[in-house]
């Protein structure tokens, strides 16, 4: 379930601090075209994406004006067919061939600014800029995801890691060239000095892990569950297990229906269908429960629809159609 109302103040507030082309959302935090025609309809217009599904689906939606794929792919001939804008991001000679030989034109040298994932060593993005031009590709410029810093709990240490980012991103894009400087995310959102754009998703509907920055969005997401056993020892257990949401950015919460505070209930843990949680007030068997998830990118890929509710009454149903590969 989808608060209607929080989803819109996360969607103005970001589109307030990164207008039209400073934000590029990144559509993997929500899988979802309706969600994302609400981004573009704010005037953020250029997306983010981590699969070719992805990319597919935004183009088949109309919202391909310009799409990244900021993940490298060994196969892009799907992407090459594309009547939009696509972009991947490179880090090898061997993404370099992909890109060229599945027929996309633009690309963007990916960098290693920290995060121990993908990127070039930046002394190497020079090379591999050069490189791609001779393949025929048009090199737009750099990125690189500093996501070891995106959830500090400290502000101070994550600015520190963004700064050290962006040197390397500023040295690269000098010898690189192109107009874009691509980076960020929901967590490092306004730490960003000289980026072009920031890559943010999950600030749309937020989840347990970034809601402890103090980031001025609101958790918007609940999967909603139903008590299906008490204990005379004071817990209860809901139908909402690991199966149901993303853990691996911490633990979850677990609220009344109706509840209007932030004190819910204390979890006690997860498996696979199951929450077991020690309420602040008794419940009882049959009542309903939200989980707010810790990890709200994986929790929206294992459903396949949202209802948007105003309070508790459902005002749309959407459809979460970029999920699956």
């Amino acid at each position: 379930m989808i608060d209607a109302a929080a989803l819109d103040a996360n969607l103005r507030t970001m589109a307030a601090a990164l207008p039209g082309a400073r934000l590029r959302p990144h559509v993997k935090a929500h899988k979802c075209t309706a969600l994302a025609r609400r981004q573009a309809a704010l005037g953020n217009r250029a997306f983010t994406c981590a699969t070719i599904r992805e990319v597919e689906g935004l183009v088949a939606a109309g919202l391909g004006d310009d799409v990244l794929l900021a993940n490298e792919v060994l196969d892009a001939r799907r992407l090459g067919k594309l009547d939009a804008r696509v972009t991947v991001a490179v880090d090898s000679d061997a993404t370099i061939d992909a890109a060229a030989a599945g027929g996309v034109r633009d690309v963007l040298i990916d960098l290693n600014v920290g995060l121990p994932r993908c990127g070039c060593d930046p002394s190497d993005a020079a090379r591999l800029a050069d490189l791609a031009r001779k393949r025929g590709l048009t090199v737009r410029g750099v990125m690189g995801y500093e996501g070891h810093a995106m959830l500090l709990p400290d502000r101070n240490a994550r600015a520190s890691l963004v700064a050290v980012a962006g040197e390397q991103l500023v040295a690269a894009h000098a010898a690189v060239g192109g107009d874009v400087v691509s980076t960020g995310g929901t967590g490092t959102f306004d730490l960003h000095t000289a980026a072009t754009e920031i890559q943010a998703g999950s600030y749309a509907l937020m989840d347990t892990a970034y809601a402890k920055l103090g980031l001025p969005f609101a958790e918007a997401l609940s999967i909603v569950g139903t008590v299906v056993s008490t204990s005379t020892a004071g817990y209860a257990v809901a139908d909402v297990g690991l199966k149901a949401l993303g853990m691996d950015h911490g633990n979850s919460a677990v609220f009344p229906l109706h509840a209007e505070s932030r004190d819910g209930a204390q979890v006690w843990f997860f498996s696979d269908e199951h929450v077991t949680f020690a309420p602040e007030k008794p419940v009882r068997v049959g009542e309903r429960v939200r989980v707010r998830p810790a990890h709200v990118d994986p929790t929206m890929a294992y459903h396949e629809r949202a209802y948007v509710a105003d309070g508790e009454r459902v005002v749309d149903t959407w459809l979460i159609d970029l999920r699956g590969w």
